[in-house]
């Protein structure tokens, strides 16, 4: 499964990156046949999210380590070395700019986005 992950270099910029998710076939909820799953992640909490048409988070870093899952509505994100990405409903987000000037991200779509952040254990 690939996923995106937003994390910081040694000059202190965000930065996004690609990487794969290992899935593997495993009975999951039998007597259903089995699902391609990920190794389990361990996780603090989970938080829903609904973010307005229009709304603009300026720079900030991420509050903890944490997953984004995105389940409607396009988001536009910047990282501080200046790229540009669009996510929609699917995308995955790993989160680990903790430290630095962050990211900025704009809700684009005439609808809200809704997510789900599964925040991380500190490391």
């Amino acid at each position: 499964m690939r996923i995106t992950v937003i994390r910081v270099g040694e000059e202190g910029d965000s930065h996004f990156a690609d990487d794969d998710l290992p899935l593997t076939a495993q009975p999951f909820a039998p007597p259903a046949p089995p699902l391609e799953v990920s190794d389990p992640i361990p996780a603090d909490r989970g938080v829903f999210s609904s973010m307005a048409p229009g709304w603009f988070g300026d720079w900030h870093p991420t509050p903890c380590r944490q997953y984004f899952v995105q389940t409607s509505g396009e988001l536009e994100v910047q990282v501080s070395d200046g790229e540009v990405r669009r996510f929609r409903a699917g995308a995955v987000v790993l989160l680990e700019d903790t430290t630095g000037r962050g990211h900025t991200t704009r809700v684009v779509s005439a609808d809200p986005v809704h997510a789900i952040f599964l925040q991380l254990p500190p490391e």
